[in-house]
């Protein structure tokens, strides 16, 4: 067994809140400083010397899991359907972090358009993948205007006059003069696991078995809206049930 520790990678901002107390319904009980967001530390420990935590920016939570330099994380099923990864398991929805992707263009604008009779878009967004295919199976061509943030500044400046971007409260739309006009998926955050790790670290099954219970205990209000509606866009959305590998066996 390596004596290396156990990595989970979390995002950070309002999820790495929410997983506070699911990581503690699982057993990994960080240090203090890992929920200071002020803290400008990254690597953090845990009551148990085999685990560690990281503390990094969303969509860097899969990649560091992909390439195993974590094991585990915590990932937005928005991240993965834009993404893909192929090294990746995602055998437990966490019931945390819901929102929603969603088109939303200008209030005036909105007034008088009917989205069933777009046959062209021109879209601002940082989820182009998850855009297109949205999209495209509805036999509209998209052209996707690749933005990080700022999303709601496209129409107004002329850069595009939709934007498809995360949803939760509605309120920075508002604030910006935007409405929704079409909710592409729901959203939740998901265990992710390596999957090499999940074959070669003893420790990754029973953390893996850890969660799911925690998952079946929280209360109902928090798993509302199990953000399904990904399913088609995720690469490999159907996961097999998590057991123990026999050796030299696939899972």
């Amino acid at each position: 067994m390596s004596a290396d520790p156990i990595i989970i990678a979390v995002p950070k901002g309002r999820i790495l809140e929410e997983a506070l107390p699911l990581l503690a319904a699982a057993g990994v009980r960080p240090e203090p400083a890992f929920g200071d967001e002020g803290s400008r530390a990254l690597r953090f420990t845990t009551d148990d010397p085999g685990i560690e935590l990281i503390r990094v920016r969303a969509f860097d939570v899969a990649t560091f899991v992909a390439h195993g330099a974590a094991q585990l994380g915590i990932v937005g099923s928005d991240v993965l359907a834009e993404f893909g990864y192929s090294e990746l398991y995602a055998p437990v929805d966490l019931g945390i972090g819901h929102c929603r992707i969603s088109v939303a263009e200008p209030a005036d604008m909105a007034a008088a358009d009917d989205p069933r009779g777009w046959s062209h878009v021109r879209v601002a967004t940082k989820y182009p993948g998850i855009t297109a295919r949205h999209f495209a199976a509805r036999g509209v061509q998209a052209e996707c205007v690749k933005l990080n943030g700022a999303m709601e500044l496209a129409p107004t400046l002329g850069l595009a006059p939709r934007i498809v971007d995360l949803v939760s409260s509605g309120r920075t739309l508002k604030e910006n003069g935007l409405v929704e006009v079409e909710v592409i998926a729901e959203v939740t955050s998901r265990l992710v696991v390596n999957r090499a790790a999940m074959k070669t670290r003893a420790r990754v099954v029973p953390l893996v078995e850890a969660f799911r219970r925690a998952v079946a205990d929280l209360p109902s209000r928090l798993r509302e809206g199990s953000g399904e509606g990904l399913s088609a866009h995720v690469a490999g959305a159907t996961h097999p049930p998590l057991t123990p590998p026999a050796s030299g066996r696939e899972i």
